[in-house]
């Protein structure tokens, strides 16, 4: 959603390294970065969202090679060596990426399968001297550039950050579980995703409906009064905010007992100026 309330989905995200944008609307735009939320454990390893995401990246990202699979960081990606092997210029191909197969690791690992797979091709995907790449060719060989499917490109080698996931992912094998995984959110969360039981509104981004059973907070730059109604107006009532620290004044609409198909309108006061915000804004509970 955007400030407005309105979806974003369908705006073009411009991709500024391809020297000519695709332009991929939002909602077709995929990374591998959400298998972070498993990583951390945010996230079940088999929660629905996190199944069906993975069948996209890997219809779309992963590449097969020689050495074992690779991913792309998303979709139309242009950093990489162009499609006849000539380097990267500020424009290119978006290239596979070893680090993205200890990533992978990982979230096998979390699944309760074997990731040594991913880390035998990482170790495959490794320059002569050991030195694993930022990416490895992930095409036809060029052989005039020493160019060949599964092997490293001319991108950065070593990459620390790709040494770094395979030590990582070795403990983690070792461990049972991911290496880095915090435990303060572990124990907090267990993978299970959370109900929210608050909903936030602010001026820079209004939403324009609620779950039954939230409370609808409204966080706002300045001491305000909330002139609220949950009638349409028939009967109305007056909150005022509290300081919520770090500039936000807050306050708490009691809409947690709210059914679907109710609303609230409210409109706002500003204390220190004395002044109506002069707009009725209305919220739906679904």
């Amino acid at each position: 959603m955007g400030p407005d309330g309105t979806s974003q989905l369908g705006h073009i995200l411009p991709i500024k390294n391809r020297a000519c944008d695709p332009r991929v609307p939002a909602d077709e735009q995929v990374s591998t970065d959400f298998l972070q939320l498993v990583r951390l454990g945010l996230r079940d390893a088999q929660d629905p969202w996190v199944l069906d995401t993975i069948k996209v990246i890997d219809s779309q990202l992963k590449v097969d090679t020689p050495a074992g699979p690779a991913w792309h960081r998303y979709t139309g990606d242009g950093y990489g060596e162009h499609d006849d092997g000539s380097p990267f210029d500020g424009t290119g191909h978006g290239r596979a990426w070893p680090l993205l197969t200890g990533e992978r690791g990982h979230y096998e690992l979390a699944a309760g399968r074997d990731p040594l797979p991913c880390l035998v091709a990482m170790a495959a995907m490794a320059g002569r001297c050991g030195l694993l790449p930022e990416q490895v060719w992930d095409t036809t060989a060029i052989a005039e550039r020493a160019l060949a499917p599964g092997a490293p490109t001319g991108a950065a080698m070593p990459l620390v950050w790709a040494h770094a996931e395979f030590i990582k992912l070795v403990a983690s094998l070792a461990m049972r579980r991911p290496f880095d995984r915090p435990e303060a959110p572990w124990q907090r969360y267990l993978g299970r995703r959370p109900e929210p039981t608050h909903a936030i509104w602010t001026p820079r981004f209004e939403i324009t409906e609620i779950r039954s059973g939230q409370t609808l907070c409204l966080c706002l730059p300045a001491a305000a009064r909330v002139h609220h109604s949950y009638d349409g107006w028939q009967v109305i009532t007056d909150i005022d905010t509290s300081d919520g620290g770090l500039t936000q004044h807050v306050a708490a609409l009691p809409t947690g007992a709210l059914a679907r198909g109710s609303r609230i309108d409210f409109t706002l006061f500003w204390l220190e100026s004395a002044t109506w915000d002069g707009h009725d804004h209305r919220i739906d509970v679904r």
